[in-house]
């Protein structure tokens, strides 16, 4: 059933909803494995990198609802159901229990990575199928790439 047509052809749609659902689960799989980090952290730069992630949770969430309304937008509904994101995510799978801040940074940053890539996949994807959903996919990796150089740089030796 279609609720909401959006402004999109049916194969620009298509593509432009698989790019923006994909980065939703993936900022989704971010934000709780962030929190997670920030929640059972310890060692000697416990609170800097306690704060770092937590940003790092804002801001994934936050860009996860922009993208999610865009997905909406265009008429497709998003899923961010847990079970989606466990099935779906393309970001490395986090530890339980407690976890040493070097650990957590190597972590937390090497799904960074992973995330920044993907996302700018997602961008060349809507080069043409959508240009406004384009221009959010690099506001947002824009900042991610920003919040991975700072957990870079605060995993400096």
């Amino acid at each position: 059933m279609t609720i909401v047509t959006g402004p999109l052809a049916e194969s620009d749609r298509a593509v432009t909803a698989q790019a923006l659902q994909g980065a939703l689960v993936d900022l989704l799989d971010l934000s709780l494995n962030a929190k997670q980090a920030h929640w059972a952290l310890f060692g000697p730069r416990f609170r800097s990198l306690h704060e770092q992630l937590d940003e790092l949770v804002v801001t994934a969430r936050d860009f996860s609802d922009v993208l999610a309304e865009r997905a909406a937008t265009i008429g497709s509904p998003p899923d961010g159901r847990p079970a989606t994101v466990t099935a779906t995510s393309g970001l490395p799978a986090f530890p339980a229990g407690w976890i040493k801040d070097s650990a957590a940074l190597d972590l937390v940053t090497a799904s960074m990575s992973t995330l920044v890539d993907r996302m700018r996949r997602r961008i060349e994807d809507t080069t043409t199928a959508d240009p406004v959903t384009q221009d959010l996919l690099i506001v947002v990796t824009g900042e991610l790439e920003k919040q991975h150089w700072m957990l870079q740089a605060e995993h400096a030796h």
